[in-house]
């Protein structure tokens, strides 16, 4: 089995071994819109979404933000079972945990062109 990281909303990786909880809570800039989910590793928290723009009722915000948590549990135990290490991270666009080989995230990575003087 290969190792598995997940990426958190400013784009760091947390090995997913090392992670204790999953919590979710209200949005951290806005009350009244908004929502967040957390990663606890090595007691420190990570924020793997945070998201100021869905509206509506706390409680159903809060609602949607643990169906997200429970889909990165499952997204979680799924990649344990890869072959390969694998790094989950969230789409906003599809509003959902994606699931990537990281040998295809180092395949991806543009060339670096450096400015000449």
């Amino acid at each position: 089995m290969g190792d598995v990281w997940i990426r958190t909303a400013d784009q760091g990786l947390i090995r997913a071994a090392k992670v204790t909880e999953i919590r979710t809570s209200r949005g951290s800039v806005h009350e009244e819109t908004g929502y967040a989910v957390t990663v606890v590793a090595g007691g420190k928290a990570f924020h793997v979404i945070d998201n100021s723009e869905l509206v509506g009722a706390q409680a159903e915000r809060l609602d949607y933000a643990r169906r997200l948590q429970d889909a990165l549990l499952l997204a979680m135990d799924t990649a344990q079972g890869a072959e390969a290490p694998m790094v989950i991270s969230y789409e906003k666009d599809r509003e959902g945990w994606m699931l990537t080989p990281a040998s295809d995230l180092a395949r991806d990575f543009p060339p670096l062109s450096y400015a000449k003087d």
